[in-house]
C-alpha cells in the first residue's frame, strides 16, 4: 500500500555544512527547511524525500523521523518507540537492523537501547499484523536510536549507503576528500561554472568530478540506488519519474574547461578511472605536473584544491614548500583566484597571502579552514 503522508525528515550534514544543505533544500522546493546542529529538518512525502536523496550534494543521509521525546528510563524509551507508526511503512517481513548512539544520557548503554528499541518495534508489528512471527526476510529498514542528553530521536534511513557514495569512486587513494565535502567546497568557492577550474593537487579527482556535476546540473545520486526504493509503501512510478526527470536535466555540454594536475602518477591513474566511471571522459583533463612549474593557457581560472596538510612530521617541510608556491601560481595566471582547504594553522603566513574569507569545516576528523584568496 502506497503512503504519501507528509512526515518530518532530517538531512544530516557535517559540522559547518548545515547552511549549505538548507539552501539546497530550499532550492528543491522544501520551503520549511530549518537548519539545526548536524543537519536540516524538513517535511515531505516519501516521493518528495526521494527527490532530496537524488539531488542533495552536501548532505550525508536523509532520515525519516519516526519518534522523538524525553527518555530518562528504558521503559520510557520502549513506550516512545512502540508508539511510532511502524506498521504504516514496514511490511510484515521487514528486515529491521537497529543502530544506536548515546551522548551525555542517563541511558548510557548503547546495546541496551538498541535491544529495547528492537523489542518495541517487534511488539508493535506483531500486534498490527496479528501474527506471532516476523521473518525479517524482506526489504531492509535501518533504524537508528540516538540519545543526546535525555532526548531520544528514532529514525529510518532512506539511503542505504551514505549519500557521498555517488558510485564513481572505487578506490580512495591517500587522504581522500569525501564527495559531499568536495561538493561543498565547489559551492563555497563561488565558482559558477562559467570560467575554467583547475585543481593543482587533484589526487584521485573528486573535486574535479563534483565541479563537473555541478556545472552539468547532474543530480549527485543519479546512477546509484537507495534503500527506500525497495520499500513497499513507496510510489515506485513516482520515483522512476523523478529519476527520469533528473536524467533529462543532465547537460554535460555545459561543462566548461575543468582540469587537474598532480605530481603522483598513481593518483592520476585513479583519477582517470574515476572520471571514466563518472561518465565524464573527455570532459575533464588531468596530467602530471609539479605545482611549482604549472602554467596553463587560460586566464580567469578558479584554482580549487585540497593540498597535503603535513600532518606527519616528515611531510611538513615538503607541504610548506608547496604552500609557498601557490602565490606565484596565481600571479602567473592573471585574473585567477585561489581556494584552499587545509588544517595547517600557518598556511597564510607560509603562503604569504591573506584570505579574504574563511569558513571553518571538517575534513573527516580534522578541523580545517577553507580559505579564498
Amino acid at each position: 500500500m502506497m503512503d504519501e503522508s507528509k512526515r518530518t525528515y532530517i538531512a544530516t550534514a557535517a559540522f559547518g555544512l548545515e547552511g549549505l544543505c538548507k539552501r539546497e533544500l530550499l532550492r528543491l522546493g522544501f520551503d520549511d527547511a530549518r537548519a539545526e546542529l548536524g543537519g536540516v529538518r524538513f517535511t515531505a512525502t516519501l516521493s518528495e524525500a526521494f527527490r532530496a536523496c537524488l539531488w542533495l550534494s552536501c548532505a550525508d543521509r536523509v532520515l525519516l523521523v519516526m519518534a522523538e521525546g524525553r527518555c530518562e528510563t528504558f521503559e520510557a524509551l520502549f513506550q516512545l518507540v512502540k508508539a511510532a507508526p511502524w506498521s504504516e511503512l514496514l511490511p510484515r517481513d521487514a528486515s529491521i537492523p537497529v543502530s544506536g548512539r548515546c551522548a551525555r544520557s542517563q541511558l548510557m548503554s548503547v546495546r541496551d537501547c538498541q535491544a529495547i528499541a528492537k523489542k518495541a518495534i517487534v511488539e508493535h508489528l506483531l500486534a498490527a499484523f496479528r501474527t506471532r512471527t516476523l521473518p525479517e526476510t524482506g526489504p531492509r529498514f535501518q533504524v537508528d536510536v540516538a540519545l543526546h542528553g535525555d532526548m531520544a530521536r528514532v529514525t529510518l534511513d532512506l539511503c542505504g549507503d551514505a549519500l557521498n557514495r555517488r558510485g564513481y569512486r572505487t578506490w580512495n587513494g591517500e587522504a581522500p576528500l569525501r564527495e559531499t565535502a568536495a561538493a561543498a567546497l565547489v559551492t563555497l568557492s563561488g565558482w559558477r561554472g562559467d570560467t575554467p577550474l583547475h585543481d593543482p593537487c587533484c589526487g584521485t579527482g573528486t573535486l574535479l568530478i563534483e565541479a563537473a556535476f555541478r556545472a552539468a546540473r547532474r543530480a549527485p545520486g543519479l546512477t546509484r540506488s537507495f534503500a527506500m526504493e525497495q520499500w513497499p509503501a513507496v510510489n515506485k512510478d513516482a520515483l522512476q519519474a523523478l529519476r527520469a526527470e533528473a536524467q533529462a536535466g543532465y547537460q554535460p555540454d555545459l561543462i566548461p574547461p575543468i582540469s587537474g594536475s598532480d605530481i603522483s602518477p598513481e593518483a592520476l591513474t585513479l583519477a582517470r578511472r574515476h572520471i571514466r566511471q563518472a561518465g565524464l571522459e573527455g570532459k575533464i583533463t588531468v596530467f602530471q605536473q609539479d605545482l611549482r612549474d604549472l602554467r596553463l593557457s587560460q586566464q580567469n581560472i578558479c584554482f580549487l584544491t585540497n593540498p597535503p596538510y603535513g600532518e606527519r612530521l616528515g611531510d611538513r617541510k615538503q607541504c610548506e614548500s608547496l604552500y609557498r608556491a601557490m602565490k606565484p601560481l596565481v600571479a602567473r595566471h592573471p585574473g585567477s583566484h585561489l581556494c584552499v582547504i587545509t588544517s595547517h594553522p600557518g598556511f597564510e603566513r607560509i603562503a604569504g597571502m591573506t584570505a579574504h574569507k574563511k569558513t571553518r569545516l571538517y575534513n573527516g576528523r580534522l578541523e580545517c579552514n577553507f580559505m579564498r584568496f
